[in-house]
């Protein structure tokens, strides 16, 4: 029962992510890139109306991270869906190491770009992400 709290877990994570990856990519587009500006505007935290997208280098990353975020989405799927039931905690640690590197990543570049604001976001992002795979499923208590 416990390993199932990890897999649902997982799927709940990858919709997540991935979930995130076609509304960045319609950040490519000006009809669609108000969520993307919005998001960008709110975790840099100012709010200010200063993000705009309309740089095409901009656009390019945008459209970029949209398919990254939709391919490590639907990575962690397969990884719970096809792989977890013969590997439960190698699984969890793959994504939690992804999750990780992210973290870091992320948030040491949002440091250095003048947007620390991001790396307080990223420190709620990376627990709810996690979740309950901090620990191995034997040491998670049973749902009540």
């Amino acid at each position: 029962m416990r390993a199932q709290v990890h897999k649902s877990w997982l799927k709940f994570t990858a919709i997540a992510i991935g979930g995130f990856g076609p509304i960045f990519s319609l950040g490519t587009m000006a009809a669609t890139r108000e969520p993307v500006r919005w998001s960008l505007d709110l975790l840099s935290w100012r709010l200010d109306g200063a993000t705009t997208l309309a740089d095409a280098d901009a656009q390019f990353l945008i459209a970029l991270t949209g398919g990254f975020l939709l391919g490590w989405g639907v990575t962690i799927w397969l990884l719970a869906t096809r792989l977890f039931d013969a590997a439960p905690d190698g699984v969890r640690r793959c994504v939690l190491g992804g999750l990780c590197a992210w973290f870091l990543l992320d948030s040491a570049g949002s440091i250095a770009s003048g947007n620390g604001s991001n790396a307080l976001f990223n420190v709620a992002v990376l627990l709810i992400l996690a979740g309950p795979l901090w620990w191995r499923a034997e040491d998670v208590p049973p749902p009540a």
